[in-house]
């Protein structure tokens, strides 16, 4: 990936325009059809499969008059008055018959009807008015709402002077959370971060740029995708939020790379695709980890929080290949500007150690007492995580001086907070005789239940097939308590269908919210052991060591706690929340937890991966780290967490510090359902990036020594290679001169085995348009010898170079441009060679060239001659039988083949034909 990504990042700095140009018009394709296509966010949650869910449903169709949203407002009378005086009851009457009128209006309730009860509190003091509309919050139509505002307004002005009139209701307890100028201070303070780390304002403004260019693409395509699939208004808020912080931070990696590249006196060209083979390859693996935890979102199997990241997934994608390719681009235009203002340089003096080098000295002195402070200390953080209850977003949630939430707190005072969160028991009735007196018995049975205020209503439909019980509870909608009363309903379910005959479902919007938050807890532990279990995984295969990912995996769970135990100190016990201009301390919005153990777990992996690779790869080049004395390995070893650390520091302290600022930018002025999740972001990255990465990860590595990077050999055999350090471009880079001449194929000290050795050291050499016949007595040693020319299986050491492109890094051009033969069946191979000599390639590989007996041989001679009359064609071929070889190439245009016997290089001791893994 990293040789790719190389000539990836080499070709944008050579072409910067095209980039540019091709990245803008991707910006204008997505605004167009944002712009064309899109239909405007959707608030409406559902979670198919549940009770609830099916209880909606079920009245959709055979009691639409209660399936929709509704809107109430409620009226309170002047001191010393009551609302059933006639100067209320007339004028309220008369709004409730105009009310009526109204369009997608079902049907109004008033609070004197006879048939209705608890409209009007005990006191005579307050009445309710009630309106079910026809759909969901978001099908009512703007004209609607200002009809029905416009109304209420007017009942207002008739009222008594002294009385109160609010509206409210689920139309309107969900906010549309948009962008504010307070968001703008993120930026700016990110603005400053870049420029004190690349010491240049214009070179500090290209990421901005960038990122900023990544999320319009992605919020463009999040608002066109409307067209297809359900969006929250959440959705691009959260896309906006990670699409800044990651694009500014990828960009950030890549630069920060090549500056100091260029610093060094490195040809900028050259420094580019150096930076995007090596810090870009890192910035891959970190987005590809952010993405595989967002899309684990739909662990939970709920639709809106599985659109929701998908949708964040699009712009961290977005944000991954604007950096390898724009941030290389906007290097092309720069130049050789890129090195900014430089460092002043203390000349007779000694050089003064950097904060860095001082604050990894401090940690590595004493690891035990360091790692035991950062553990205890998270530890006392994540105690009001304890206190976390979760809860959908209601009105009451909105700022103080929204009108739906005022009405919310006026009816919980006049009325009690169930009122604000009544629950519709329902079910079937078409075989009752008697459906009025079957629906108030169990009317009757229900109010019975501990934590029921009130039944209502309880009445059958026009039709008098399916009846509902209106319940009003005792605790407010997102109270546990509420909870906890609709799993007791639903624990009657079986006793009322004996008694009854009703297959009763408990629904409406607030039982909703609980079976979301419900089935949101239920998923937190799969997808927590999905999420550390991927982090052990790919953390193994990068870092070839066992210790790694499980101090990472243990880092990250700190975090998580950590960064729970904030969101709980502040909005449930109420720490800073009006300095946070926190609407009300209470539950948090139900999908926080999961959203934030997704995110956070990807960009806690970014800090990792840029950190401890750097760490590796000091140790990895330090020769005493393959000294026989342990002594020597371990000062290795804490040399390489020193030294790693202080190279790397600087970059990730800047990331931190900007995916904060662009987090915590959200807090103050962010919709209530953005805040925690906000927050607790904010104070993830913030614990994670400087206590846990920068502090108790050199400490535990410290203590770990150079058991760190140890790895059974078992294990090392069966991972795959990924080269995230970008190891194969600085191979390439060291090799750019070898082997000095013309050959198409070139290899030196090749070593190859499939489980066990088989060959040790091979060195060969084939010019264009030659011949070379590989001979030897056992055959598996010639195949992989072949395998390995065409790229099809991977040298575990030496040197080797097909075509001009250095292997294994180049392999994947190798098997493109390189025909690979293997004489099997010799009818398939002739195929296989006619398929391999199509084109243009230079370059045939034949295993088993002296199979071909008979016609198929004049077939093969036929077509390699055709082949070589076209143009300079090399053959690299293999035989048990080199006379006949020789004797098929000669007749073909290679009379003077080169021999060469790879049994003087080989190691295998029996002659049986083992199945190598063959890359396609």
């Amino acid at each position: 990936m990293s040789t790719l990504l190389s000539s990836l990042g080499r070709w944008s700095f050579r072409h910067p325009w095209r980039v540019l140009v091709a990245w803008l018009i991707i910006l204008a394709a997505a605004g167009g059809g944002a712009a064309v296509l899109q239909q405007g966010t959707d608030n409406s949650f559902s979670i198919p499969g549940t009770e609830s869910q099916e209880g909606l449903e079920q009245l959709s169709r055979s009691f639409p008059e209660v399936s929709g949203t509704n809107a109430q407002f409620i009226v309170v009378a002047a001191d010393g008055e009551q609302v059933t005086d006639d100067a209320y009851r007339e004028p309220i009457e008369d709004a409730v018959d105009e009310l009526g009128d109204i369009d997608d209006v079902l049907a109004t309730t008033s609070p004197y009807d006879e048939m209705v009860e608890g409209m009007v509190n005990e006191d005579a003091t307050a009445a309710i008015v009630q309106l079910q509309f026809d759909g969901e919050a978001t099908d009512i139509s703007d004209e609607t709402k200002d009809s029905l505002t416009a109304m209420v307004d007017d009942l207002r002005g008739e009222l008594p002077a002294g009385s109160e009139l609010k509206l409210g209701g689920d139309l309107f307890a969900i906010s549309i959370p948009g962008v504010t100028l307070t968001e703008a201070v993120g930026l700016v303070i990110a603005l400053i971060v870049l420029v004190v780390t690349f010491r240049s304002f214009v070179v500090a403004g290209l990421p901005l740029l960038t990122a900023v260019l990544g999320v319009g693409i992605s919020m463009a395509g999040i608002f066109a995708a409307t067209a297809f699939a359900s969006v929250s208004s959440t959705t691009p808020l959260l896309a906006l939020m990670l699409g800044l912080a990651v694009g500014i931070d990828y960009a950030l990696f890549i630069m920060a790379r090549h500056q100091d590249q260029v610093r060094d006196g490195v040809d900028p060209e050259e420094s580019a695709a150096r930076a995007v083979g090596t810090a870009g390859s890192a910035v891959v693996f970190a987005g590809i980890t952010v993405l595989i935890a967002l899309i684990g979102l739909s662990f939970a199997g709920i639709p809106f929080l599985t659109t929701m990241g998908i949708a964040a997934s699009v712009a961290v994608a977005v944000a991954v290949a604007i950096a390898v390719t724009l941030t290389p681009a906007v290097l092309g235009f720069l130049k050789g500007r890129i090195v900014g203002r430089p460092k002043k340089v203390r000349t007779g003096k000694t050089p003064k150690r950097g904060f860095s080098d001082r604050w990894v000295g401090g940690v590595t002195k004493h690891p035990v007492i360091t790692s035991l402070s950062v553990i205890v200390g998270l530890g006392v953080v994540a105690i009001p995580a304890l206190s976390l209850n979760l809860a959908l977003p209601n009105a009451g949630v909105l700022p103080q001086d929204s009108e739906a939430r005022q009405s919310y707190d006026l009816t919980a005072e006049e009325f009690g907070p169930g009122f604000n969160g009544p629950l519709v028991l329902t079910g079937t009735i078409v075989t009752s005789t008697d459906p009025l007196v079957l629906m108030e018995d169990l009317g009757d049975a229900v109010a019975e239940i501990d934590g029921v205020k009130e039944v209502a209503l309880a009445t059958p439909n026009e039709t008098a097939d399916t009846g509902i019980v209106q319940v009003v509870p005792e605790t407010a909608p997102d109270d546990p308590a509420t909870s906890d009363l609709v799993r007791e309903l639903r624990l009657h379910h079986d006793e009322w269908l004996d008694e009854f005959g009703i297959d009763v479902k408990v629904t409406g919007f607030t039982a909703v919210a609980i079976d979301i938050s419900d089935q949101l807890g239920n998923a937190l532990l799969p997808f927590g052991i999905f999420v550390i279990g991927l982090s052990l995984i790919l953390l193994t295969i990068v870092f070839r060591s066992l210790w790694v990912p499980i101090t990472a995996a243990l880092g990250y769970l700190l975090s998580i706690v950590a960064a729970f135990g904030v969101v709980g100190a502040v909005f449930e016990w109420g720490w800073f929340a009006d300095l946070l201009h926190v609407a009300k301390v209470g539950p948090i919005i139900s999908f926080m937890p999961i959203i934030l153990m997704g995110v956070l777990f990807g960009l806690a992996m970014d800090y990792q991966v840029f950190l401890v690779s750097r760490m590796r790869e000091d140790f990895v080049h330090d020769p005493d780290s393959k000294s026989p004395s342990r002594a020597d390995r371990r000062a290795a070893a804490l040399r390489a967490v020193r030294s790693g650390f202080t190279g790397s520091a600087k970059v990730v302290t800047a990331a931190g510090l900007i995916m904060f600022a662009v987090f915590v930018a959200f807090v103050p002025e962010g919709d209530s359902s953005l805040k925690p999740i906000a927050l607790g972001l904010a104070a993830g990255i913030a614990i994670d990036a400087f206590l846990v990465r920068m502090t108790l990860i050199p400490a535990l590595m410290a203590i770990l020594g150079e058991r760190a990077w140890q790895l059974p050999k078992w294990l090392e055999r069966i991972l795959p290679s990924v080269d995230i350090e970008g190891e194969a471009v600085e191979r390439e880079r060291h090799l750019a001169a070898w082997p000095g001449d013309d050959s198409i194929v070139a290899a030196d000290g090749l070593v190859l085995s499939a489980d066990a050795p088989i060959v040790e050291s091979l060195s060969l050499r084939l010019s264009p348009g030659d011949a070379l016949i590989a001979t030897g007595s056992e055959r598996r040693v010639r195949r992989a010898v072949a395998l390995a020319i065409a790229g099809r299986l991977v040298p575990d050491a030496g040197k080797l170079r097909v075509g001009g492109h250095l292997l294994p890094g180049r392999a994947a051009w190798v098997r493109r441009h390189v025909g690979s033969v293997l004489v099997d069946d010799t009818d398939a191979a002739l195929l296989d060679l006619r398929e391999a000599l199509r084109g243009t390639s230079a370059l045939v590989v034949i295993d088993g060239i002296d199979r071909f007996t008979g016609g198929q041989r004049d077939q093969a001679t036929a077509m390699l001659q055709r082949a070589a009359a076209s143009r300079p064609l090399a053959v690299f071929a293999t035989a048990s039988d080199q006379g006949l070889a020789r004797t098929i190439l000669a007749e073909a245009a290679w009379p003077a083949a080169d021999i060469i016997d790879v049994d003087q290089a080989s190691t295998a001791e029996d002659s049986t034909l083992d199945d190598f893994e063959v890359n396609a």
